[in-house]
């Protein structure tokens, strides 16, 4: 039975629409409001509040921390400095996305790494031999998640720690009400944000300076029916949605490569050993089979599949998650993962696997819609990711 986040005293008190799920083992609001509208909004054009808890989070510290984080994750973490937060991934040996999250260099020989995922027991793995301790922190440390154009403004206000000259995907390490915290201008929704790691004892007091502050900048909790529609706009994956860990996986093909989800950047084959790394070299040489896509539907043939059945086209309310045959022709060359109807563009877009052949911006594909269980086919156009990707996102904040 699920169990509640450090903040669910205050969120319970918020939720409106009593509308949860289980993440990680713990409840998790889905949507205050019987509507996401607003906390969307919120992210999108003031400050949301999204309580990230539920995040499995580990401490590496040791004389071979960088070792062990370095033989792991597809990355090169010499590159790393202290401060510093980089978004990684991790393979099997045969090249095979086990997981993605973040990972943070607290000092030298010290990394918070946090993924959806478990990862206790692969980390354990890897560290053989090494001098090394591990330590499973996912229920000593709460995690809030503050995103949207007016949360620096707001982060100044409320806390003690140089947030003015924090730039994108660093940490620093401050207060909050007078609890320490760590601040890292991280997130998940493609927007200004940071996240903010709080000992768990302590997470109200800051969850209640946050509140207090932010009613001037139209802070809003939010929920994750608005942080997914967030997340599909700026081209973000979820895992065992628009891929699966190759420890869950059942069949070859439902295992993804880096380069089959538009990860190769994250690839860092000079490195001289990962594990993964020969099945990654082999693969680069032959080229990846599928690739991940961005596809915008057209929108004019989707009311035509309505108008046939004497219905007028809306918006899908929610972001889906239900896999989606995509076509090119009578042939299916992929499916699209995840689907949504995008506030702020105003369009309907998808994240699609599909064969490579397919996947350059331009490509004209079709994708299964189904009105009344009649299935039809929609043109949509492959364009490049991710969708929403404003400027306010990397750049310093300016009062």
């Amino acid at each position: 039975m699920p169990i509640g986040t450090p903040f669910h005293e205050k969120t319970f008190k918020l939720c409106e629409s009593l509308n949860y799920r289980e993440w990680a083992g713990y409840y998790t609001v889905s949507v205050y409001e019987t509507h996401h509208e607003h906390e969307y909004n919120a992210i999108r054009n003031a400050a949301a509040l999204i309580d990230v808890s539920p995040l499995f989070k580990y401490l590496i510290t040791g004389k071979d921390a960088t070792k062990l984080v370095d033989r792991i994750v597809t990355r090169d973490m010499n590159k790393v400095g202290v401060g510093q937060v980089i978004y990684a991934l991790w393979c099997d040996e045969q090249g095979k996305v086990i997981g993605d999250g973040t990972v943070s260099r607290l000092e030298e020989n010290t990394y918070r790494w946090t993924a959806a995922d478990p990862s206790l027991r692969w980390l354990r793995q890897n560290a053989w031999s090494l001098e090394v301790s591990i330590e499973d922190i996912s229920e000593q440390v709460a995690a809030l998640a503050l995103q949207g154009p007016t949360s620096a403004r707001l982060m100044k206000k409320v806390a003690d720690a140089d947030i003015e000259n924090l730039k994108y995907f660093r940490v620093t390490r401050g207060a909050v009400a007078g609890v320490p915290v760590d601040i890292s201008r991280t997130g998940y929704t493609g927007d200004l944000g940071y996240e903010i790691w709080i000992p768990g004892e302590e997470a109200l007091k800051v969850w209640d300076a946050l509140v207090e502050a932010g009613r001037q900048f139209d802070l809003h909790p939010a929920g994750m029916l608005a942080l997914d529609v967030a997340r599909i706009e700026a081209g973000l994956l979820l895992i065992e949605v628009d891929y699966i860990s190759s420890k869950r996986a059942l069949i070859d093909s439902q295992k993804y490569s880096p380069y089959e989800i538009g990860l190769s950047r994250l690839v860092h084959l000079e490195k001289d050993h990962f594990v993964g790394r020969p099945a990654l070299v082999r693969e680069q040489q032959t080229g990846a089979k599928r690739k991940l896509a961005g596809l915008d539907f057209d929108w004019t043939e989707m009311e035509e599949c309505y108008k046939k059945a004497g219905l007028v086209a809306q918006p899908p309310s929610i972001a889906s998650r239900v896999p989606v045959p995509v076509y090119r022709g009578q042939a299916q060359v992929g499916k699209a993962t995840s689907t949504t109807w995008s506030p702020v563009l105003k369009k309907m877009i998808a994240l699609a696997s599909v064969d490579a052949e397919y996947a350059e911006p331009g490509t004209k594909l079709q994708i299964e819609v189904t009105v009344e269980a009649v299935r039809h086919k929609v043109t949509a156009l492959v364009v490049p990711l991710p969708f929403f990707n404003p400027p306010r996102k990397i750049a310093l904040p300016i009062d």
